[in-house]
C-alpha cells in the first residue's frame, strides 16, 4: 500500500467541511467520504471552528495596533523644532517675519 502525499487544504475548504460537520446533517464518516478527508481531521476542524466562533462577536480591536517608536518620534520633533527656530531667526533678521526682532 502506497502512502498518499501530504495535502494542504485551503482555509475556505476547512471552513466548508467544518460547517457541514457542525450542521450535523451527515455523519463524520459520510463527510469524510464526500470530502476525501479523514474523520479525525474533520473533528479537529469542527472543534477549532466552535472555539473560534466567540471571537467573531468580540468588541475588541480588529487589527493589532502598530508599535510606536518613541525615540524616533522624539528625534523628529527635535529636528523640526531646530529647523523652525533657525527659519524663524533667519526670517526675522531679513524682516520678513512680523513681530520678530531685527
Amino acid at each position: 500500500m502506497t502512502r498518499r502525499p501530504r495535502r494542504n487544504h485551503s482555509p475556505a475548504f476547512k471552513a466548508k467541511v467544518a460547517l457541514a460537520a457542525l450542521k450535523g446533517e451527515q455523519t463524520l464518516a459520510e463527510l469524510a467520504q464526500i470530502y476525501d478527508v479523514h474523520p479525525n481531521q474533520i473533528k479537529q476542524w469542527k472543534d477549532r471552528l466552535t472555539e473560534g466562533m466567540a471571537g467573531v462577536f468580540e468588541d475588541g480591536p480588529k487589527a493589532k495596533e502598530p508599535e510606536i517608536d518613541v525615540k524616533t518620534l522624539h528625534a523628529k520633533i527635535g529636528q523640526l523644532t531646530l529647523e523652525n527656530d533657525f527659519l524663524s531667526g533667519a526670517l526675522g533678521k531679513a524682516g520678513l517675519l512680523p513681530g520678530a526682532k531685527k
